[in-house]
């Protein structure tokens, strides 16, 4: 399977792993992430991922196999139809809906689907050697699963179009924009990935998965007073949990605080 998956401590770790190919993507990935996401949101050990490519593909993802003559390759409108009609297959949607953080370790090259699945996580911690490129519109085609869209909404219409346009994206300015949030030496990507997902891992469980939600949420509703109100809720059941609680005794007793997800 070219979709790694391996567990440290509370983080679940997965490694796109082609390396022949550069990690270039194929229908295994969308497959690999169903079943390995849903195995990684039923484990309560899990607190986050960090999702990254296999080093010895000299990249991140190298996006769609081109040299695959089904790949961008529709032969009918029932195939689209009925492809289509199970949007849950689609990277994008099993990962944004993933309930808990995940954090892009961008380790190389980031091109095509393999850029866009970066817009997708959570968090984005970039080598000095990451480079992000949507070659999709040279190949009369598009990016997919909301791809340049995605991108805007991080960055703004003006750069996800000039990405969008074929310009590559390098690690610094991905940095300098918001795109990335760190930004380290090349051998310190996934150190920098799992301190973060350490640091995530040592608080509330289910308060993250509600900021999560929050975040993602929050950004489809067209106002803030109905986003507001729809977080009051959230609030409220968290007010609720036994972690809350924990949290504020910790708090005045001066100790450090155990969380159990309750």
């Amino acid at each position: 399977m070219p979709l790694l998956y391996r567990k440290q401590g509370h983080t679940g770790i997965l490694t796109l792993s082609r390396p022949e190919a550069r990690n270039c993507w194929g229908p295994d990935y969308a497959e690999g992430l169903i079943r390995r996401l849903d195995e990684a949101a039923d484990d309560d050990e899990v607190r986050a991922v960090v999702l990254t490519g296999d080093e010895a593909g000299g990249a991140f993802s190298a996006g769609a196999n081109l040299a695959d003559p089904n790949t961008h390759n529709t032969r009918s409108a029932e195939a689209f139809i009925k492809r289509v009609g199970r949007a849950r297959n689609f990277p994008s949607n099993v990962m944004s809906d993933f309930p808990k953080p995940v954090i892009a370790a961008v380790n190389g090259y980031a091109i095509g689907i393999g850029c866009i699945i970066t817009f997708c996580c959570d968090l984005i911690v970039a080598s000095e050697r990451a480079e992000w490129r949507l070659p999709q519109v040279a190949l009369g085609i598009l990016p997919n699963y909301g791809g340049a869209t995605r991108l805007a909404r991080i960055v703004g219409k003006g750069l996800a179009m000039r990405v969008a346009m074929g310009f590559p994206l390098k690690a610094d300015e991905a940095y300098r924009i918001g795109l990335a949030q760190w930004l380290v030496p090349h051998e310190s990507v996934m150190d920098q990935a799992l301190a973060v997902a350490d640091h995530i891992a040592g608080l509330p469980p289910l308060a993250v998965r509600m900021v999560k939600e929050s975040m993602n949420r929050g950004q489809d509703i067209p106002n803030i007073a109905d986003a507001s109100l729809v977080d009051a809720y959230r609030f409220m059941v968290l007010e609720m949990s036994e972690d809350k609680s924990e949290a504020h005794e910790a708090w005045r007793e001066r100790r450090k605080p155990k969380f159990r997800g309750r």
